[in-house]
């Protein structure tokens, strides 16, 4: 009996090491797979402006310090949170210590780090002050940051609010609407043409419902295809820009970044046409990439940048003005400074201004169209006495 105990007692110590063995083995395949997939995303991984900023300022500060680069991307690599974005600094820094040079490195990485940087990491290379030209493109990428977050502080009320009045106008006609009709249908009586309408939208949708989101898909899913084209991209600059309500905000933040990205290059180091090729693809505005295509001519046949901003009428005075100052005192990334901080002082104020604007305005929206369906239900309510007339 020992023995078959003896005997049991091993078989079973035996299946639970197997069983441990199986879930460490399932485990690690897991892990492996998880692993896999995280190299394949960081390959194509969009790094946000916001973490950007955040490593260029930390990698900046690092290298004042007097750390060495490798070990630099390695102790960022150790705090970065971002699993994807971890693994692009590892590759990042295991390129530099296979003797290739930082920019080589992070260009291989080119949604993660825009062209702005890889070109500034190459004049601070090309200079070696690497530290200190990282310094200023932190300051650019925060300035960037910050402007985007005050825009879309901004506009996150007056979307929340279109959405609300959008989904309450909905509920109305598809679950409100058809109580009233059942309730007027009884009168017997011709019903007013507002009330008359809703019920009819209201039976629309009910029947149609799917029509009506496939069309709306249609219509995004073309507007996103045109949008892609050229043609359809200028288009949309060009509307943007036009825009009533925020064509204005839209148009300083263009200059803003235009003169920001212009005047941190050129004190970097940067030549002029590279400059200005950067800051076309940077500008994502069409408008302003045919300004610098109009500019890097223009210089290289011996002419200056103010020249060309005086011809365009995208350029507002003022700013020709301060540019051709600039040049006259050959402190132009100066001038386009001040003017970048000029532009972004005037987009604090223009937003300001705008959701001191939208508010009232979204109040009477909210008003006109929730109002208006509810008077148009009780007006057959409110005329009780002609419509129910038909009953006698």
């Amino acid at each position: 009996m020992a023995t078959i105990s003896s005997a049991s007692s091993g078989q079973g110590s035996t299946t639970k090491t197997d069983g441990k063995k199986g879930r460490s083995s399932v485990n690690a395949a897991q892990a492996l797979a998880k692993q896999k997939a995280l190299e394949k995303k960081s390959k194509k991984y969009s790094l946000p402006m916001g973490e950007l900023a955040i490593f260029t300022q930390q990698l900046s500060s690092l290298l004042l310090a007097g750390l060495p680069l490798v070990q630099c991307l390695e102790a960022l690599q150790d705090q970065t949170e971002d699993q994807c974005f971890r693994i692009v600094i590892r590759d990042v820094r295991g390129d530099i210590s296979s003797g290739n040079s930082f920019s080589a490195a992070v260009r291989k990485f080119p949604n993660s780090f825009n062209t702005l940087f890889i070109s500034m990491v190459e004049a601070g290379e090309a200079s070696g002050g690497l530290a200190e030209i990282l310094v200023k493109v932190a300051g650019y990428f925060e300035s960037s940051v910050k402007l985007t977050k005050k825009v879309k502080s901004a506009m996150t009320y007056p979307i929340a609010v279109i959405g609300l009045a959008l989904a309450l106008v909905n509920v109305l006609l598809i679950f409100v609407i058809p109580v009233f009709a059942a309730m007027f249908a009884d009168f017997g009586a011709k019903l007013p043409a507002p009330t008359q309408f809703l019920i009819d939208l209201s039976n629309f949708l009910k029947a149609w419902w799917w029509a009506v989101g496939l069309g709306g898909y249609g219509i995004y899913w073309g507007g996103g295809k045109y949008v892609s084209t050229p043609k359809g991209r200028r288009t949309k600059d060009l509307f943007l820009v036009r825009a009533p309500i925020f064509g204005n905000l839209i148009h300083k933040i263009a200059l803003s970044r235009f003169c920001r990205t212009y005047a941190t290059l050129i004190r970097s180091g940067v030549p002029i046409l590279r400059t200005l090729e950067i800051v076309a693809a940077a500008s994502n505005t069409v408008q302003i990439e045919d300004a610098c295509e109009e500019i890097a001519k223009h210089v290289s046949q011996g002419g200056q940048v103010s020249e060309v901003l005086a011809a365009n009428t995208f350029f507002p005075p003022m700013m020709k003005h301060m540019v051709k100052a600039g040049e006259s005192t050959g402190n132009v990334d100066g001038m386009m400074t001040k003017i970048a901080d000029f532009y972004d002082v005037e987009c604090e104020a223009t937003v300001a201004s705008l959701t001191s604007l939208i508010e009232p305005m979204l109040i009477v929206f909210l008003g006109v169209v929730v109002g208006g369906i509810v008077m148009a239900m009780f007006l057959p309510i409110f005329q009780l006495g002609a419509v129910a007339g038909g009953l006698q």
